[in-house]
């Protein structure tokens, strides 16, 4: 990013002042989604002001220094802390200047037709059907450079995945990816520093900044403010980088639209905090995680799952689950190879004292798969005393058996890989040595195990009904004129796959929306 358009980015240590700020557009956040609409809103000539709770980062500063601690201060929520309220869950979300594409593992998607005819079919979602956001899935691909993963980029464990899945007798195919002259670092979930990995901050915010738009980091959203039933900007504060404290500084922005893109976890409870009417009494509802089941195996080689693309390839076929009769039969996931650096292989491996330390001592010959369930439990969030988010999620009895058949799949595709020995990550860490040990993975207590949470959304549900639904289906709040919705909490359940192209492509809809009809909707 050059030098001009850094200096559209005010950061914590320069904010020397409290500001007043009146604008076209405030946008709240600058990941997937509001990077999109500040991108659109600017280039049409608009004025718009984007705020970042987190920091800015870029490679050209060194900032990206591939160290596990240093990174998931810098760019993950919660210094990568936060949890569910019973702590099974690790909530993974973006918390910088770009937002989750920043930390997150490149894999690219579109919208499954049968995920986008669901929500036609059951929440009156439209205007976005396949079939219509074709032409924005086509600009992002193009934008990000997404490709199907090369043979160079597929490390050992890939390869291996490929291997076992094929002798277990399933389909696998290549997975695309947001990627640029990757050199194949291996640091994709600590951020890229070479700029290859294709995230808004290297995309669509230098597009939004050249174009006009002006970006305060390490400032908060406290509240969305409201007057007669509509939208009329934000209050803000400015947070101390290195102490995660207010820094004494505030901000706020009257603006003629709202974009509030916060991310899956946050935007609903800012909502919530600005007390929004909320005649569905489905804010902060419906919450759908994407969990991540995963298991680990021993190899008599070296494997190295830290080094190059996280997962290239993969198992597709599973994504759906299949019922009979009502009962779940397999499925409802998808399944890749993982990859985890040192201190994260360590922390998720099960087992304490001189028996974690004989494991971490063959790292190098820790491999593993991960699995996105596509969860049917919903959870919700809901706000402490200091006005604090609380997620709440506990897992469906067919959450249950799906986490319990994937970790027997990628037993399997481990086993027929090559593995020695697959470790379950149960407090037991239960080991299975062969394909007749399978059925002990009915017996491992899922309740011992922690689950990632890196696809949130659902708790600003998207409708054609108000009393069924938060937002409409252009993304404006039902009950507030002038507010957006722009990130996966409008989506009315999970995508089932990555959901970063989903939030873009929904994101290009809201702003055409907003620009074809902005006198109206700037007027109230």
């Amino acid at each position: 990013m050059d030098d001009a358009l850094k200096e559209r980015v005010l950061e914590y240590d320069r904010a020397s002042r409290d500001y007043e700020e009146t604008v076209d557009a405030c946008v709240i956040g600058t990941g997937c989604g509001g990077a999109v609409v500040a991108k659109e809103l600017a280039r049409a000539g608009k004025s718009v002001l984007m705020l970042e709770r987190g920091g800015f980062y870029l490679m050209d500063h060194g900032d990206f220094d591939q160290r596990e601690d240093d990174m998931m201060a810098r760019i993950d929520g919660g210094r990568g802390l936060h949890s569910s309220s019973d702590g099974q869950l690790a909530l993974t979300y973006g918390n910088c200047v770009g937002g989750a594409s920043v930390h997150y593992w490149a894999d690219t998607w579109r919208t499954p037709k049968d995920r986008c005819e669901k929500w036609e079919r059951e929440f009156g979602v439209e205007g976005h059907s396949y079939e219509e956001l074709v032409p924005f899935f086509e600009q992002v691909e193009r934008d990000l450079n997404v490709h199907a993963a090369e043979d160079i980029r597929l490390n050992r464990m890939n390869q291996l995945f490929d291997l076992g899945a094929k002798k277990a007798g399933y389909h696998t195919e290549r997975v695309l990816q947001a990627r640029k002259n990757c050199i194949g670092s291996g640091y994709c979930a600590q951020g890229c520093a070479y700029d290859a990995k294709q995230s808004q901050l290297v995309t669509h915010l230098p597009v939004a900044l050249a174009a006009g738009a002006r970006i305060f980091a390490d400032c908060e959203a406290e509240q969305i403010l409201i007057e007669g039933g509509r939208a009329i900007g934000v209050a803000a504060r400015f947070i101390d980088r290195r102490t995660c404290k207010p820094s004494g500084r505030r901000a706020r922005v009257r603006s003629k639209v709202v974009v509030v893109a916060a991310g899956g976890f946050n935007t609903a409870p800012l909502l919530m905090r600005s007390r929004m009417p909320d005649p569905s009494g489905q804010l902060g509802k419906n919450l759908m995680v994407n969990p991540v089941a995963q298991a680990f195996a021993l190899f008599d080689e070296d494997i190295v799952m830290w080094r190059n693309i996280p997962a290239g390839t993969g198992v597709m076929d599973f994504r759906l689950a299949r019922m009979d009769g009502g009962r779940y039969v397999e499925g409802g996931y998808l399944l890749h190879p993982t990859q985890l650096a040192p201190a994260t292989l360590a922390a998720l491996l099960p087992s304490f004292g001189k028996d974690h330390r004989a494991l971490m001592e063959r790292a190098h010959q820790i491999g593993g798969c991960i699995a996105w369930v596509d969860d049917v439990a919903t959870g919700r969030a809901t706000l402490d005393e200091e006005g604090h988010p609380v997620w709440h999620w506990e897992m469906a009895e067919q959450d249950e058996l799906t986490i319990r058949d994937s970790l027997k799949k990628q037993a399997t595709i481990l086993l027929h890989g090559g593995a020695k020995e697959v470790i379950v990550p149960d407090a037991k860490g239960t080991r299975i040595r062969d394909l007749e040990e399978l059925a002990s993975i009915d017996r491992v207590d899922l309740g011992t195990m922690m689950f990632a949470a890196p696809h949130p959304s659902g708790m600003c549900r998207m409708g054609k009904d108000p009393s069924r639904s938060v937002v409409s289906c252009t993304g404006e709040a039902h009950s507030v004129k002038g507010l957006f919705v722009c990130d996966p909490s409008a989506f009315p359940t999970a995508v089932s796959v990555d959901p970063s192209e989903t939030i873009m492509a929904f994101s290009y809809v809201a702003a055409r929306h907003l620009l074809g009809e902005w006198e109206s909707i700037a007027k109230g």
